[in-house]
């Protein structure tokens, strides 16, 4: 469990979602994910954020008590995808004098979204712009593209506590016994991993900022060893591996390959590197995406199929050409009985990734593993290692 207490004056008012099976409809959320929301209460109150109306009732039952018959002065809106905007409609109409705070291009969107009479109670703020609530002021600092165009960020500078949107998020209800560091990856590549230069403007503007909190619109709140938190955010964006290790992403349709990949898993492991295999149509493909991310080498391996490739590898490698993934060295193991295309289709692929090295010793097997083979993998990895 993890603790969410901000101080008397800032309250966190959000909601675990357990119910939840496919964030964004596409990535597994085995347990679940959070709806973070927060209050400060000064001469002025200030609400940050809402949540998904799947979490409405509850967390209007945690905001109430919060602001304990107080009116609020202010919404501020960092972003406007509904799982965090979604109960604002809400909201507005509950406290018709509440001024709603957004960036310029927020303000802009809102009509796609709600109903809201915006020209007596829209806020428009820009970068740098302040926002005083008594003691605490929040300073507002644009983040455009991390992850949609419309996204800011807010500093309160008397508590140094940085109300970072979508970044520093992580996958995961707060009950959820498990590490901050393998959701937050796969949610970071997934979600937030094509804009790794934006996200790299935001970390040069956040380090000019005394933080001692991060409080994200997803996951748990941040106190303690931020150093760790943003070196990771640095070296994911900056489209690093965090360290050596081989992936090795295949597809098997009747085992064949499976069979040779276990061999190159081996021989892999026996030349003292560290290999991670994964079977596409099988594993989470967040995770593998994640975990491609994680290491500095590549293997995919796959059959052909319908003079094609098998519907999951391409699926895999669609998903990395999207997120930018890059930097990488690679090797490639097709499979084929009469007419293998595999090969030249993945490394098709894998040329149209950035800075990505690409093993000119491949291994093409036909039909099931052979001797000459078992030599051929060896070679690969050589290589691949080198």
């Amino acid at each position: 469990m993890w603790d969410m207490t901000i101080s008397n004056a800032v309250k966190y008012v959000g909601v675990n979602d357990r119910s939840i099976d496919l964030f964004e409809s596409q990535y597994a959320v085995p347990n679940g994910v959070t709806y973070n929301s927060y209050v400060i209460l000064d001469e002025k109150v200030a609400i940050m954020d809402t949540v998904d109306p799947r979490g409405t009732e509850p967390w209007m039952k945690n905001l109430e008590e919060a602001l304990a018959g107080r009116t609020p002065d202010y919404l501020i809106v960092s972003h406007l995808e509904p799982d965090h905007a979604g109960s604002v409609q809400l909201l507005a109409d509950k406290y018709p004098s509440m001024k709603i705070v957004a960036s310029a291009k927020a303000i802009q969107m809102m009509p796609q979204f709600f109903s809201l009479d915006l020209g007596h109670r829209g806020v428009t703020v820009r970068e740098g712009d302040t926002l005083s609530l008594g003691s605490h002021t929040l300073t507002f600092v644009m983040a455009p593209m991390v992850h949609w165009p419309e996204v800011m960020v807010s500093y309160e500078s008397s508590e140094k506590i940085l109300f970072s949107a979508d970044a520093f998020g992580k996958f995961g209800a707060l009950d959820a016994e498990e590490e901050w560091l393998d959701e937050a990856r796969r949610y970071f590549i997934n979600i937030v991993g094509k804009y790794g230069t934006q996200v790299q403007a935001l970390l040069k503007k956040a380090a000019g900022l005394d933080i001692a909190t991060i409080c994200p619109l997803h996951g748990p709140i941040l106190k303690e060893d931020l150093g760790f938190y943003l070196e990771k955010y640095q070296t994911w964006s900056s489209y690093q591996a965090e360290e050596a290790g081989v992936v090795i992403a295949y597809a098997s349709i009747h085992g064949n390959t499976r069979t040779a990949v276990k061999k190159l898993e081996e021989i892999l492991r026996d030349k003292g590197a560290v290999a991670k295999v994964y079977d596409l149509a099988r594993a989470d493909m967040a995770e593998v995406i994640g975990q491609a991310y994680r290491y500095d080498k590549l293997i995919v391996a796959c059959p052909t199929y319908d003079a094609s490739l098998f519907p999951v590898m391409e699926d895999f490698l669609y998903h990395l050409k999207i997120k930018n993934f890059q930097n990488k060295k690679a090797a490639i193991m097709e499979n084929g009985s009469w007419a293998p295309a595999a090969g030249k289709l993945m490394r098709a692929y894998l040329e149209g990734m950035k800075n990505i090295t690409i093993c000119e010793q491949t291994v093409s097997l036909k039909s099931v593993m052979k001797e000459a083979d078992i030599e051929t993998m060896e070679k690969m990895a050589d290589e691949l290692l080198a």
